[in-house]
């Protein structure tokens, strides 16, 4: 059986490989331009707004439908 220190030593070994493999695979990694990173934030602005509305009609027209269902 290992000693405790050993154990302790391949834990720091490992995780020195991950982050030396994340940084390389985050060197691969294609960063949307600041213009990308824009437009792709208003498309989301602009998607959570149309659903937003549609689920509000819709909560408003059960609600008017329940109160004249049930009096």
């Amino acid at each position: 059986m290992k000693p405790w220190w050993e154990k302790i030593k391949s834990w720091f070994v490992k995780g020195k490989a991950f982050l030396l493999d994340a940084k390389a695979e985050l060197r691969k990694v294609t960063w949307p331009t600041r213009k990308q990173t824009l437009a792709s934030t208003m498309v989301v602005i602009v998607v959570v707004f149309i659903v937003s509305t549609f689920l509000g009609l819709v909560d408003f027209g059960l609600v008017k439908l329940i109160k004249l269902i049930l009096g």
